[in-house]
């Protein structure tokens, strides 16, 4: 009986979390004054815990943005647009872009001047959308006031107080957030600095160096402190030049400047250029005087001297290090804020490090390989390396100007020529200018070898669709292809209408080709027609986890066949901007004195009082007379569940 018990009241809770109006936000107004005729207009948005409120800047095609608008008069004008917190920036894969949201709290400002002293009110409106990782609200617009003639500053430090410790957990987060970023930075520049050892412009530097400071210093102890500061040079001069790029641009130019259509395609022509120049087409250097000119102040002597060393090691090593750093730089102005100072550090670190380990244990200078055509070899693959990298920023460009030139097919079939054709090289079948006799090839040349020819194989698949889990953050995304379904790909589930059998109102929704209506009642009638039930998809343009569901879990094969088969499906948008028709606008049942103009306003009016819900996904199972056939259900990742749901739904439909 306990048993039996707890089970409903499990069931009861399940159902009530399900279908219930949510409203995760609260703002609050406040007027801060400048002058006599200045103020500033506050408006302060607080979120409950796990949802996030999306800025005012939104790439198109994106989450719902948060706009203010306010009823302007002669009595006032606006100065400037409204501004907001820093925020939070994420990549979001379900929209295939960087979002900046907000969470726990988010603070705008709108100054104004004023025109009369007759001006006590100001009124505006703010229309936004909040998500969290099971649902999405539909676009919301709150009415604001504005007392101008109110003090309302013990008012928001009582809201402050009030909220500071979600504010504080929230700083917290974004903190831990920034460092992780920065840290993962560090160790990705440090292995690129060891990689860059391993290239002939700087390797066969190593021994002679340190035998220069241990041979020229009087005593041994003089000579490993010399090759420390040396080594500290070294990492001082690449830190100088991260601090100077961002000095120079500024943490956000940079983050702009990585998104840049022509950077990205500049950036493409230089990673061509260096790539065959690591393949032994011809060498990039420095101006020879340069060289010239620091060999002239490293024979000065002391810390001046031994830091001109270091300098010319940076300038000789060009044409190795050039590309590598660069394409650290860009990687790291994509992050923002001191992360070009870090990647330096990271990369001069693993630079400096041998040169002072070496000087401290001399010895272990035996136990180093000796050069020869292997650091060629290095080179070469580098350059297979940046052949393919570059490819990304070409790609970059493309998908911002919609194109379509560079889609996912040919991304794709362009990696597998690259890598495949360094896979052969390491095998010994192709020779470069600068390679020297092989007689054999190396054991471990030989793994490395076997490693590129399985990346090579594994990338095949992707031509037919296959999503490439271990490389989805190179190519373009899979919609954007000569075809969304993938080459040759035959589709899953069956019962694939064609064309002519699409009914008026219907259309399919790719890539899946569902049969979807986007009006209830054409939908309905159609299911009534051809008897089968109906599931309603209270869905939005702007929804991510909607989107989640459409991507990972419909095109299961199990669900994706009940969903073509065995019921119709009617998508509702409740973020759908277009109007309604004319004549067809109607009094707002829940905000009474408004009309409802958009059509996505009908259909979230609709879940709202129908349903007792407001969130997003919500589906729902209904037979002919409109009756739910199961439990609606929200967000669901589980493809089981989720398939067991409709299967039960279905099953208790009587035609």
């Amino acid at each position: 009986m306990k048993k039996i018990l707890t089970i409903l009241l499990v069931l009861v809770t399940f159902t009530t979390v399900k279908a219930q109006i949510v409203d995760p936000i609260k703002w609050t107004t406040s007027i801060e004054k400048i002058s006599e005729t200045e103020y500033i207009l506050i408006a302060n948005a607080t979120l409950e815990n796990d949802w996030h409120l999306y800025s005012q800047d939104v790439p198109d095609d994106g989450p719902i943005a948060t706009t203010f608008s306010f009823e302007t008069n002669k009595s006032f004008e606006l100065k400037g647009n409204t501004v907001e917190d820093k925020g939070h920036t994420e990549f979001e894969p379900a929209f295939d872009m960087e979002v900046k949201y907000f969470k726990g709290k988010a603070e705008f400002k709108q100054r104004i001047k004023l025109l009369t002293k007759e001006l006590s009110l100001v009124k505006g409106e703010v229309e936004f959308g909040v998500c969290n990782d099971m649902q999405c609200l539909p676009p919301t617009t709150v009415d604001l006031s504005f007392n101008i003639n109110n003090d309302t500053s013990k008012n928001n430090t009582a809201v402050a107080d009030a909220d500071n410790d979600s504010e504080t957990e929230t700083a917290s987060k974004e903190e831990k957030e920034e460092k992780k970023g920065l840290l993962g930075i560090f160790i990705i520049a440090f292995l690129s600095g060891f990689v860059a050892l391993l290239t002939p412009c700087v390797f066969p530097m190593i021994p002679m160096t340190v035998s220069f400071f241990t041979k020229q210093s009087k005593t041994k102890a003089a000579g490993i402190r010399n090759a420390i500061i040396y080594g500290l040079a070294i990492i001082a001069i690449y830190v100088l030049l991260g601090t100077a790029i961002t000095a120079i641009f500024g943490a956000s130019a940079l983050n702009a400047l990585a998104t840049n259509v022509w950077f990205n395609l500049i950036f493409f022509v230089l990673l061509i250029v260096f790539a065959i120049s690591f393949l032994g087409a011809f060498e990039i250097t420095l101006p020879s005087s340069w060289g010239t000119k620091i060999d002239k102040q490293a024979d000065r002597g002391g810390i001046i001297g031994i830091f001109f060393m270091a300098l010319a090691l940076a300038i000789v090593s060009f044409s190795c290090t050039g590309p590598i750093v660069g394409t650290l730089l860009v990687e790291a102005a994509s992050k923002g804020g001191i992360a070009p100072i870090i990647g330096m550090l990271g990369f001069s670190t693993a630079i400096a490090l041998p040169f002072a380990l070496f000087a401290a244990f001399p010895g272990w200078l035996n136990s180093l390989p000796k050069s020869g055509g292997w650091l060629n070899t290095v080179k070469v693959v580098l350059g297979f390396l940046e052949l393919a990298l570059a490819f990304k920023f070409l790609s970059n460009a493309d998908l911002v100007l919609d194109l379509h030139l560079l889609e996912r097919e040919v991304f794709i079939a362009i990696w597998i020529a690259v890598f495949g054709a360094l896979a052969i090289y390491l095998f010994g079948k192709i020779q470069l200018p600068h390679d020297s006799p092989l007689s054999h090839i190396s054991v471990g040349r030989l793994l490395l070898g076997l490693v590129t020819l399985s990346f090579t194989v594994y990338m095949i698949p992707g031509l037919w669709g296959a999503p490439l889990n271990l490389i989805s953050a190179f190519p373009p995304p899979q919609h954007y292809s000569e075809s969304p379904y993938g080459v040759g790909f035959s589709k899953l589930g069956g019962g694939t209408a064609n064309d002519s059998e699409i009914p008026e109102g219907a259309h399919l929704m790719a890539p899946h080709d569902i049969l979807t209506f986007n009006d209830y009642e054409t939908g309905l009638a159609y299911a009534k027609k051809i008897g089968k039930p109906v599931m309603i998809d209270f869905t939005g343009k702007a929804c991510v986890n909607c989107r989640k569901m459409e991507q990972n879990v419909w095109p299961k094969e199990n669900i994706l066949r009940l969903l073509k088969n065995e019921l119709i499906l009617i998508s509702l948008y409740v973020d759908d901007k277009r109007p309604l028709p004319a004549g067809e606008e109607v009094d707002s049942k829940l905000r009474p004195g408004k009309k409802l103009k958009y059509i996505g306003e009908k259909w979230s009016e609709f879940q709202t009082i129908r349903y007792k819900a407001n969130t997003q996904p919500f589906y729902v199972l209904i037979n002919h007379n409109e009756e739910n056939l199961i439990d609606p259900v929200a967000y669901t990742p589980n493809a089981d569940e989720y398939y067991a749901w409709l299967k039960k739904g279905i099953d208790k439909f009587e035609k």
